[in-house]
């Protein structure tokens, strides 16, 4: 699937899946993803040290997790298909480092058996220095790239998410797609 992103995240309807953000000074943040690898896959890292060290990040926690303690990573690399999707209990901040384009769905589009229409999806471009709102009810997964040489996101989500499940049980239907501490991931 070929990510040819006709919409914005400026968009009017980009607002179901999320909103951008403003008033946080991302400079600083910006300068620092510049440093972080760019492979030609994709790499996810939930924490780094150096980034959750800015004080943007503190910002972050204080205002928009309202005081809550978060985990400021990245996920950079070289995509250009969806091959899942997943979705939090909480939103995710997405800042774009570079140029790049999200696949969006919507959590209420899920089957009943945790399945999900692909056809469903929208893309949004997201230019580079841009910080966006991913709702929890908002289905997402890996950037892509918005140009050829590759896409740099920071991500900021609650502490502890997306880390491994020490044991998981089942109990209800949705529990057998929990991948990780707070992610639940359909595959497509």
């Amino acid at each position: 699937m070929k990510n040819d992103a006709k919409k914005s995240v400026y968009d009017k309807a980009f607002a179901q899946y999320g909103r951008v953000l403003s008033g946080y000074e991302l400079a600083p943040l910006l300068e620092a993803m510049a440093k972080t690898p760019l492979p030609e896959d994709v790499v996810y890292v939930a924490g780094d040290r150096e980034l959750e060290a800015l004080s943007v990040c503190e910002e972050f926690s204080r205002h928009f997790y309202g005081g809550m303690p978060i985990q400021v990573g990245y996920c950079n690399g070289n995509n250009d298909s969806l091959t899942a999707l997943e979705y939090h209990r909480n939103s995710e901040i997405n800042v774009a480092a570079t140029d790049m384009v999200l696949i969006l769905g919507k959590q209420w589009d899920v089957t009943e058996d945790f399945t999900y229409d692909r056809s469903l999806t929208e893309s949004f471009f997201v230019p580079a220095g841009t910080a966006v709102e991913i709702y929890a009810t908002t289905l997402h997964y890996a950037p892509c790239n918005a140009q050829p040489d590759g896409f740099k996101c920071t991500v900021i989500l609650p502490q502890g998410t997306n880390l491994p499940i020490k044991e998981k049980t089942v109990l209800t239907k949705e529990d057998t797609i929990l991948e990780a501490k707070n992610k639940w991931l359909i595959r497509l």
